[in-house]
């Protein structure tokens, strides 16, 4: 055992009452409060907060015994009440496109429940540009002009943005992207469904559906969207490897125009004479189905969409699929 060098108080031993708080801890479930470990410790309140936060006033001794007892205990700090206690708020830019509004608008609204405990601590100020890639980059700027504490960004040419979010990080300002990503750039993190595995759950399913040899086209919005490009690169290396009767006709960037992608449905129809499947890697799939109805009554053509979650959607059984069951 190692001996205490002369002059070094050695620290007390747990006691039974300290014993007696971890033991309620772990058996009542209760998130445990600097109460909780003052009553433990037969200290004051004061004297945990002054530990816990790192303020002048405690003893070496008496702070370590503090932060084990609380990591003893499972202490974990609640951030809601200390925004709640904030003199002042953070204010935090949300920049997303208007279109495609069906699913945007889903996104905003669970940053706004997200953030709801911190309300009296958090100002959200929401900006919208009109597409992925378009009218993001005077956002940005204006988010760094008004002294946005950070950002949220859904970055439609991450290559666009990368100076830019570069400006973000030198201003110690954190970028959030949130849908897709921006890989290579200064951004603090990305918050998304994994888009290649996305990608390979569709040819899976479209592997188990379709049985006849034939061709599927994809729709996606814009290859220069990680999320989009991603979504394709896991489609064609899955539906590669699993050997099967489908190869791919062609990759249609509609750019979440809805015109557009019912036009080039009904072209892609009209001159693939082969078609057997059609995955629509976005959300804007309404008018993809509008054109397939109109062509395909009798739905002889396998659809697979992405719905606003963001997890395939099969137009056959009119239903979502779990990816947990098709892609183990």
């Amino acid at each position: 055992m190692a001996r205490v060098p002369k002059g070094v108080p050695e620290p007390p031993s747990q006691t039974a009452d300290e014993t007696l708080a971890i033991e309620r801890s772990s058996s009542d479930g209760r998130p445990v409060g600097i109460k909780d470990i003052a009553r433990a410790l037969g200290i004051s309140i004061g004297t945990v907060d002054r530990a816990i936060h790192g303020r002048d006033g405690i003893n070496a001794i008496t702070k370590e015994r503090v932060l084990k007892m609380s990591q003893n205990l499972g202490y974990k700090p609640n951030l809601a009440a200390r925004y709640l206690k904030a003199p002042r708020q953070v204010r935090v830019s949300v920049n997303l496109p208007a279109r495609i509004g069906s699913f945007f608008d889903a996104v905003r609204a669970g940053i706004r429940d997200a953030s709801s405990p911190f309300q009296a601590g958090v100002d959200l100020h929401f900006r919208t540009h009109p597409a992925l890639g378009e009218g993001d980059e005077e956002l940005f700027r204006e988010a760094l002009d008004d002294s946005s504490k950070g950002i949220i960004i859904a970055p439609g040419h991450p290559a666009q943005l990368k100076v830019w979010i570069r400006r973000a990080a030198q201003k110690r300002v954190p970028v959030v992207c949130v849908s897709t990503d921006a890989p290579g750039t200064e951004r603090l993190t990305a918050v998304s469904a994994d888009p290649f595995i996305s990608g390979a759950i569709v040819a899976e399913l479209l592997h188990l559906m379709v049985r006849d040899s034939g061709t599927v086209g994809v729709f996606t919005g814009d290859l220069s969207t990680i999320d989009h490009s991603e979504k394709l690169r896991g489609f064609k290396h899955c539906l590669g490897s699993l050997n099967g009767s489908l190869a791919v006709s062609g990759v249609i960037e509609t750019h979440d125009d809805e015109t557009t992608a019912y036009n080039q449905t009904r072209k892609l129809l009209a001159r693939d004479r082969s078609l057997k499947a059609i995955y629509v890697s976005t959300a804007n799939s309404i008018t993809v189905i509008q054109a397939l109805e109109e062509l395909d009554p009798e739905r002889r053509i396998a659809v697979v969409t992405t719905d606003r979650s963001r997890t395939p959607h099969c137009r056959r059984h009119n239903r979502p699929i779990s990816p947990t069951r098709a892609f183990p």
